[in-house]
């Protein structure tokens, strides 16, 4: 990766610090300007990776444009609520394709079997405080979360011994990571205020953007030595 790439993973880690003090202290403007540069200083580390890949490097970008997207409309809890699940659902559907595009899907059963016992356990606890209108579009969010996480797995197990495991290892934990961000958003949300929820939805759901992305490659163009693709998170 180009040397002049690095500043931007401790100027996105000085963003997030602000946005997180913006949501713990009376200071929205801090909200609204260090929340969405922080999602586009990760999107602008990420561009240089994954030029081998293509086709998986674009569905990346695109979920993480859209979780920019996600980030603004959610900056208005109520109103914003709603646009905003549906932009991070898609985001998770740009993130099933970049990952499917690895390995097939549910090529391994184990990840989806675990994560839709978790999945179940989630949405039992959560359901009695869901609004009747949103009951619909918050189940389907849920199983698109569990699905983005468990092929994220998916693509871990199948790399497992390979030159690209760790590649493959910053997609799994970004997808657990993404699915502990969106549980802490819901259970307060829905069922009972979390002590330091600001920071802690926040950090899991940047590492986890952080992680998907650093799970292409930095290799600079197509048929590169897979001895280039090193873990540069």
């Amino acid at each position: 990766m180009p040397a002049r790439s690095y500043p931007l993973l401790p100027a996105a880690t000085l963003g997030a610090l602000l946005a997180i003090a913006g949501n713990m202290l009376p200071e929205p403007a801090l909200v609204y300007i260090f929340k969405p540069v922080t999602t586009l200083l990760i999107i602008a580390w990420a561009w240089p990776r994954g030029a081998d890949a293509p086709a998986v490097r674009y569905a990346v970008r695109t979920g993480l444009w859209l979780s920019l997207a996600g980030d603004v409309f959610l900056m208005w809890p109520q109103q914003g609520f709603l646009p905003g699940l549906v932009a991070f659902l898609l985001a998770h559907l740009a993130f099933i394709v970049a990952f499917t595009r690895r390995v097939p899907l549910v090529a391994r059963s184990q990840p989806f079997a675990l994560y839709a016992l978790v999945a179940a356990v989630l949405l039992s606890r959560l359901w009695p405080g869901v609004p009747p209108a949103l009951r619909l579009p918050v189940l389907g969010y849920v199983v698109c979360l569990a699905t983005m996480a468990a092929q994220a797995g998916v693509v871990w197990l199948a790399a497992r011994g390979s030159e690209s495991e760790s590649l493959a290892r910053n997609a799994a934990l970004g997808g657990v990571l993404f699915m502990v961000s969106d549980t802490l958003l819901a259970f307060s949300k829905f069922n009972a205020p979390i002590a330091l929820s600001a920071l802690l939805i926040l950090v899991t759901y940047w590492v986890a953007l952080g992680l998907i992305a650093a799970s292409l490659s930095t290799a600079v163009r197509s048929g590169a030595a897979k001895g280039s693709e090193t873990n540069a998170s």
